[in-house]
């Protein structure tokens, strides 16, 4: 196995992600991690992605790795909801790229449903294997957003029916799903006729040269660099209904009821959406409402050669989401020695020992949840139990390059699988 053509479409994605921008969050450093690891372990690697705005045809990262761009749906951004109208579009411009530039590929592995969707039908034509990452499910979404907004609206804006379809078709077809949590693993068996056999879980990673811990004196220093108080409570990332921050900011009274002293470092969302700036809107209205306003400092996407300094920086990580398939951004500040507080709709809270690794309550439950993200503030020795452990707990599991040893495996086996079935034919 020496070829992987990867395939990662919606969003900003290259060498040097734009994280921040609309649709490019974590299954961007995800795909661009393993990427990278596979070419480090002597793998050759083709990511694949859409070519729109003015983006070059490849970022050549280092001799096994290239971001390679397809054209296709026009010039503008495209959201992931809707890129159901051009994907096959993208499957024909991709197979006659790869046939002009006579490259050859072991395995396809795609990202999401519709670089699932595209996947398949690339990986037919080829008569390769297929490998599958969900990153998110759609049956889960949709039923967890069920109560929070109206039908109709919800159907427009996530166009749930097409995707649910597109995804059933993907994983029945690949040759293996590789799920990021168990509880994914689940529900793709009950809800989508997954065979058992055919879904592997291997967790998300984390850089581990770049989130670690520091020593107190040196964080003192980053604290004041970032304007980040010794009591502050942090949380981050892309502006979207599942994120929980309304939630979170329901809980904020109980924690300064507590706690005092303490304060909220909002880093949400990005300073080029206009999407983003009507919900970070929302949040400040309703904190206005609730009377903590003058309690949260908000900031805008935090860049990332500053992230493992801002994770670090902060008494704890809330991640306080209504459903999360993994929470890549609560392992990456416990690898920094940040005691995280994470949602119980999620895959990492089966993973975490409860008081050891981490915290985790119900956002839905307000009191609950800031009560679960006053216990650090109030108690230091907790606190330090947490960060030493959570750290440990952290870089063991979570390491990139032993999550790509991983799927090389997954993929060798599916090899296995599709040759065999080839024979059969011939």
């Amino acid at each position: 196995m020496k070829s992987i053509l990867m395939i990662s479409l919606h969003g900003y994605v290259g060498a040097n992600a734009e994280l921040g921008k609309p649709d490019t969050g974590g299954q961007v450093v995800y795909v661009l991690e393993l990427a990278e690891r596979f070419s480090r372990l002597g793998k050759k690697v083709d990511l694949v992605t859409r070519q729109f705005e003015n983006q070059p045809e490849y970022d050549h990262v280092d001799e096994n790795y290239s971001v390679w761009r397809i054209p296709f749906g026009g010039k503008k951004f495209i959201r992931k909801e809707d890129m159901h109208d051009h994907l096959k579009k993208f499957v024909t411009n991709c197979l006659a790229a790869i046939k002009k530039e006579g490259k050859k590929y072991d395995v396809v592995y795609s990202h999401y449903w519709d670089a699932g969707w595209a996947g398949q039908k690339i990986a037919e034509e080829l008569g390769v294997s297929h490998v599958h990452t969900p990153h998110s499910v759609g049956w889960w979404k949709q039923h967890t957003m069920g109560s929070d907004m109206d039908e109709k609206v919800m159907e427009k804006t996530y166009r749930f029916k097409e995707r649910i379809r597109k995804e059933y078709f993907v994983y029945q077809m690949c040759n293996h799903v590789i799920a990021t949590t168990l509880p994914q693993v689940d529900l793709l068996t009950k809800q989508y006729d997954v065979l058992p056999k055919n879904c592997t879980m291997i967790p998300p990673g984390i850089d581990e040269n770049r989130f670690f811990p520091v020593p107190s004196k040196e964080n003192d220093k980053i604290r004041v660099k970032y304007d980040i108080h010794p009591t502050d409570i942090l949380t981050l990332g892309r502006m979207a209904h599942n994120k929980g921050y309304d939630l979170l900011i329901k809980a904020l009274p109980t924690v300064f009821d507590l706690c005092p002293e303490a304060r909220l470092v909002a880093a949400i969302g990005s300073d080029q959406s206009d999407q983003d700036d009507e919900g970070v809107a929302t949040l400040k209205k309703l904190a206005t409402e609730l009377g903590v306003m003058d309690k949260i400092k908000w900031k805008n996407y935090i860049a990332d050669e500053d992230l493992a300094n801002v994770y670090r920086s902060a008494n704890i990580f809330a991640m306080p989401s209504r459903y999360e398939p993994f929470g890549m951004v609560a392992i990456e500040a416990m690898a920094c020695g940040t005691p995280s507080v994470i949602t119980v709709h999620g895959g990492l809270y089966d993973l975490i020992d409860f008081g050891n690794q981490a915290l985790f309550a119900d956002p839905h439950r307000p009191v609950e949840f800031g009560a679960m993200m006053a216990m650090p503030l109030l108690y230091p020795k907790m606190r330090n139990e947490l960060s030493v452990e959570g750290a440990r707990f952290a870089r063991r599991n979570f390491g990139w390059t032993g999550i790509a040893k991983r799927m090389i495996e997954v993929f060798k086996s599916s090899i296995n699988q599709q040759t065999m079935e080839s024979n059969l034919f011939y």
